[in-house]
């Protein structure tokens, strides 16, 4: 079996500052690629649109969780913690 050539070895200390403005010029590449006009034409299909949120019922939760008066059951957490791992899980 032909013996596997490593290369030479660099001793462990300082940043070499060649690879530090190297990656420095790969940044400054990438401001002006965000700066320039993008070619790339978005569609509105793909737009989920705003989240569908039920604000009188949130500010309804919000009020009992302030009065205290929100049952909180451990088991029900529990449960629905777990079901929304399975659902990951199977993809559904």
């Amino acid at each position: 079996m032909p013996p596997i050539e490593l290369g030479p070895t660099r001793p462990i200390g300082a940043i070499d500052v060649r690879i530090a403005r190297q990656s420095n010029s790969r940044g400054d590449r990438a401001q002006r690629a965000e700066a320039e006009p993008s070619a790339i034409a978005l569609s509105d299909a793909l737009d989920p649109g705003e989240a569908p949120v039920d604000a009188d019922r949130v500010a309804e939760i919000r009020k009992a969780i302030e009065n205290g008066s929100y049952p909180i059951v451990p088991t029900k957490i529990a449960d629905a913690i777990i079901a929304a791992g399975i659902l990951l899980r199977s993809g559904e």
